[in-house]
């Protein structure tokens, strides 16, 4: 029987965009793509911290550079698609990685609650999808396009309904990009990253949220310090999920999946929708 395995995509001298760059899981993908021999352009709305993911790395200017960017901006990412190009003639690898997390019961949100949630986590995988996937099938050369979602993209939990609304959209966006790329016939394509809990810093984005608005959308749910609390516990580190991600571009894998064991809330919850009953709650017990 003839393999169809695609050959694994070698990364070393081609171009690395990673979002939300400056700390977790950005951070530790800036590491994996350095280790592949790739050049990086990181980007984030912390100076501070994208100077620290640099120095990380230790890759000179000519191999690396950062930008400030604020993902829920479409001309940010647009000239972040233009440094890339730029710098180093184009974007090969483009991680949309950015993202919030906020908690509490749906009918505490507030309007502006659901703008940053969407605004964040979800228009600004629309827009790098914008900024850099046309230039990516106009070169014609292997490309790849990761959106971060997460494990609450494919199950859902209570006091997380903003969140998981988000996360499912981003998966949503990715499948149907995944059918829209094959049918172009280029070599470009699409994953989904759907980790669970992982130790990022994700769980202070609404302290650290940009233009002063932390305090209004820090969320006052204690599920906030239990999801943290699994996050510094999680079996797997940001850079096992980073390595796992890196692993999975290069064997051209849609869904990345780094956790396994939490696709049991999955297969409930799908089991849950066949037999038309009430949906699956993963954290039961949890508490």
């Amino acid at each position: 029987m003839q393999d169809t395995t695609p050959p694994l995509w070698h990364l070393s001298g081609k171009t690395a965009v990673i979002t939300g760059a400056a700390s977790g899981l950005g951070r530790e993908l800036a590491l994996a793509c350095t280790a592949a021999g790739m050049r990086l352009v990181l980007a984030d709305i912390d100076a501070v911290g994208l100077a620290q993911t640099l120095a990380l790395t230790g890759l000179p200017p000519e191999q690396a550079v950062t930008q400030l960017c604020d993902v829920s901006k479409a001309e940010d990412l647009e000239r972040l698609a233009q440094t890339a190009q730029e710098c180093f003639g184009g974007t090969h690898l483009l991680f949309n990685n950015a993202g919030v997390l906020t908690a509490g019961p749906l009918w505490g949100a507030s309007a502006r609650d659901w703008q940053w949630m969407l605004d964040v986590n979800v228009m600004s995988v629309a827009h790098g999808i914008r900024s850099f996937v046309p230039a990516m099938l106009a070169r014609g050369e292997q490309a790849w396009v990761v959106n971060t979602a997460s494990m609450a993209g494919l199950a859902n939990s209570p006091e997380l309904g903003l969140y998981c609304a988000s996360k499912h959209a981003v998966v949503s966006i990715s499948e149907c990009l995944h059918h829209e790329l094959a049918q172009t016939g280029k070599p470009v394509g699409v994953s989904v990253m759907c980790p669970s809990f992982v130790a990022t810093g994700i769980t202070d984005a609404a302290k650290k949220h940009s233009a002063g608005e932390a305090a209004e959308h820090a969320a006052p749910s204690p599920l906030i310090d239990r999801i943290h609390q699994a996050t510094q516990s999680g079996a797997l580190s940001a850079a096992d999920v980073a390595r796992i991600t890196l692993e999975a571009v290069q064997a051209q894998r849609f869904y990345i999946l780094p956790h396994a064991a939490a696709l049991a809330n999955v297969e409930q919850r799908l089991h849950k929708l066949m037999a038309g009953a009430a949906p699956h709650n993963p954290l039961a017990g949890a508490r």
